[in-house]
């Protein structure tokens, strides 16, 4: 069977509580269906939450044995990342 195609969860510009269940509910899909590219790009603030999601996110998807990947990441969410200490979890997957 050929792999699919990457899919791309966009993050909206609050990822916040109020925006967990949406973001989690489209990882929950991304992870069990093939490689997944996050784009972080709009991100203006981001919870320790969704954060910790992403890394779980990952791992996932390493169990799965697909590609995940965190790109555009936006300064802000690069912030909070190492204010948070999360950025040695975020190297092998943040790509730019």
């Amino acid at each position: 069977m050929a792999e699919l195609g990457i899919r791309t969860v966009a993050l909206p510009a609050i990822v916040d509580l109020d925006a967990l269940d949406i973001v989690r509910d489209q990882l929950i899909d991304a992870v069990e269906s093939g490689p997944v590219n996050i784009s972080g790009g709009s991100v203006e603030r981001v919870s320790t939450n969704a954060l910790l999601m992403l890394i779980s996110a990952a791992e996932t998807a390493r169990r799965n044995n697909f590609a995940f990947q965190v790109t555009e990441t936006s300064a802000p969410m690069l912030a909070a990342i190492d204010r948070l200490g999360l950025a040695e979890s975020f190297a092998g997957i943040a790509k730019g």
